[in-house]
């Protein structure tokens, strides 16, 4: 076996291990199995999630099995760990369709092909869903001491707050979440759990509840948060959390992310998130180092990690859409994708009858989106050849915009010299 220790470690994705000493030896003997949890708050992942996904996926591909828990049953009750206040509960319905989307997604990370360390994904709400109340007390609670469970970080810092609390709903999380790991040593004969350092306490709890039921030595190891260079937490935008659906976040906004990491970070994304090898990484890094402004390392994060998340096909159009930036003629993008390259860019709405019969002339059409201040000198800007329709350059001063001129649906982009663009929408 590989020594994915030090592989780990030399990416920097171990914060803490329940044995520092063994713990390398032991996962070099033979394949083992390991998993990590995450709760469905959402129809998606977010970025937060890949450092967990990335540990699961580099274990897999060390020869060990990978097991993704979904929690179907956690997910109701909500981790307070890393929370300054309660999560809204959420239905049956909803979770359980967070909890298929989400699946979907770990599939891009995880082999799930029969072979002997085929990934395995499974919902906690299988297994917990049949325990009673009295059930659960008896064969799970009365092994958890409450002194300690009052000790751990999560439960302590959340007491500590004076303008909130923790219900015994939230408290009561740690049971669950340790069970599992019992759960998935009996069934599936699971020994170690990985997850974010917010988790060291969830995790210490089900090797601590293992211990007790089964007397069996289970192992944990988390990973750092994902922070940037300056502390604050990586993957939050403008509008919102760095989604990994397509759907939440597009893969154009998803590579442009990556593409304008700040140079601080870009090594340790390398690192975290893509397959490349050692000598690979630090190449780029040393290349990045003598010219970071080429973003080579920026352009190369992107491409890997946005084929990873949205496939081939995601990449394409992710950089197609980038290429539309720097003044790539436009084609096979939507308005959906036309407004979000243009997000910035002013725009106008049209009544959509401009465009029949003649159409509306190109001189106007400059005049009204407001790139020429008049007529002469939009007609001056044409003549000069500094006036583009879709980013394609027009030189007639007498060309008019019909329907064929629609980029997307209902979407024209016209752009004056190299840099100022702006949309006509033709609506109704």
């Amino acid at each position: 076996m590989p020594d994915l220790d030090a592989e780990l470690r030399w990416r920097g994705l171990v914060s803490q291990t329940t044995d520092d000493a063994n713990l390398p030896g032991w996962l070099m003997e033979k394949p083992r199995t390991v998993y990590a949890g995450f709760d469905p708050t959402a129809d998606s992942l977010h970025v937060g999630h890949l450092m967990a996904l990335m540990i699961l996926r580099r274990f897999q591909k060390a020869g060990h099995r990978p097991i993704a828990v979904v929690g179907g049953a956690t997910g109701m009750i909500g981790d307070p760990s890393g929370k300054s206040e309660e999560r809204n509960l959420l239905s049956l319905e909803v979770l359980r369709s967070n909890v298929e989307s989400m699946g979907r997604q770990i599939g891009r990370f995880l082999d799930f092909a029969p072979g002997p360390n085929s990934a395995l994904l499974v919902n906690n709400y299988d297994w917990t869903a049949p325990f009673s109340f009295l059930e659960f007390l008896r064969d799970v609670g009365k092994h958890f001491p409450v002194n300690v469970m009052l000790a751990k970080e999560s439960v302590r810092s959340r007491l500590e707050r004076s303008d909130g609390g923790l219900s015994y709903t939230e408290f009561s999380y740690m049971l669950l979440q340790a069970y599992d790991f019992v759960h998935l040593w009996r069934q599936h004969g699971c020994e170690i759990q990985v997850g974010g350092s917010d988790q060291w306490g969830n995790i210490t709890a089900g090797i601590d509840l293992a211990r007790r039921l089964d007397g069996v030595q289970l192992y944990g190891m988390t990973c750092p948060l994902l922070t940037k260079s300056d502390g604050t937490k990586m993957g939050k935008t403008e509008s919102g959390a760095l989604w990994l659906s397509a759907e939440r976040t597009s893969p154009y906004r998803f590579y442009q992310y990556w593409i304008n990491l700040a140079d601080a970070d870009v090594g340790k994304c390398l690192r975290f998130f893509t397959d490349l090898g050692r000598e690979e990484i630090e190449s780029l890094e040393a290349r990045h180092a003598a010219d970071p402004g080429r973003r080579e390392a920026q352009r190369r994060l992107a491409v890997e990690l946005t084929r990873l998340v949205h496939g081939e096909e995601g990449l394409a159009a992710a950089q197609r859409a980038t290429d539309v930036l720097f003044g790539a003629e436009i084609t096979a993008l939507d308005d959906a994708q036309l407004e979000e390259i243009f997000a910035d860019v002013p725009s106008r709405d049209l009544a959509r009858d401009r465009l029949a019969g003649e159409g509306i002339g190109l001189v106007d059409a400059l005049v009204e989106s407001g790139l020429a201040s008049t007529r002469s000198v939009a007609r001056r800007l044409i003549s000069q050849g500094g006036a583009y329709v879709n980013n394609r350059r027009v030189q007639d001063v007498e060309a008019r915009l019909g329907p064929e001129s629609l980029a997307g649906a209902s979407t024209i982009v016209l752009r004056a010299g190299k840099k100022n663009y702006a949309l006509l929408r033709f609506q109704g």
